[in-house]
């Protein structure tokens, strides 16, 4: 009985050792990781699976279960980058049925998209203007953007915030933006990513 009762907690720490959740990191592990860069960050999600969620998780439940949605990965890249010293953007794209959220890196001039965390350079090289980000994020599902905007996320009070005006696909706007390039003016973009996750 004696040697039963050691063979099943053998078999039980085995089991605890090697499940998923034994080797997933905490917010406050991944926040420790010294010069953490936005694409080391990205490599630490390559064994999560994708699972929609109608509100963001709990940043350590998405880390333990290893399992969530874009909105999960963006908050929780923008948190850790943010306390490592680079400034991130979360930038929400509605596309026709879906809506992708990706985590912008002024920094690197590259967002994070939690559909290439598996990629071998997770990072995708874009410009910080909003609307280019929304375009290049909604190619990726091989569609077209509506609307597009940056927001922010508090964790403790899981309530997300508008940055600014949520910005429409409209074929005035375009032509308006048109003309300013073409006058060789820059415009600063002020907020708002792509793929099925």
């Amino acid at each position: 009985m004696q040697k039963l009762g050691r063979a099943f907690i053998v078999i039980l720490l085995f089991a605890v050792a090697f499940s998923p959740s034994a080797h997933a990191l905490t917010m406050r592990q991944l926040k420790d990781i010294p010069n953490l860069t936005p694409e080391q960050l990205a490599h630490q999600f390559a064994d999560f699976e994708f699972k929609f969620h109608a509100e963001v998780q709990d940043h350590d439940v998405f880390l333990r279960t290893k399992s969530g949605d874009c909105d999960d990965f963006a908050t929780v890249a923008a948190e850790v980058l943010a306390g490592k010293g680079y400034t991130p953007r979360m930038i929400a794209v509605r596309m026709k049925g879906e809506t992708h959220v990706i985590c912008y890196v002024e920094e690197t001039q590259s967002y994070l998209d939690y559909n290439t965390r598996k990629d071998q350079s997770p990072l995708v090289p874009c410009s910080p203007d909003i609307t280019v980000i929304a375009k290049k994020v909604a190619a990726s599902f091989g569609r077209d953007w509506v609307a597009t905007y940056e927001f922010t996320y508090s964790e403790g009070e899981k309530v997300k915030r508008l940055v600014n005006n949520i910005i429409p696909n409209t074929p005035a706007r375009l032509d308006k933006e048109s003309n300013i390039a073409a006058a060789g003016t820059k415009t600063k973009s002020k907020s708002p990513k792509s793929k099925s996750n």
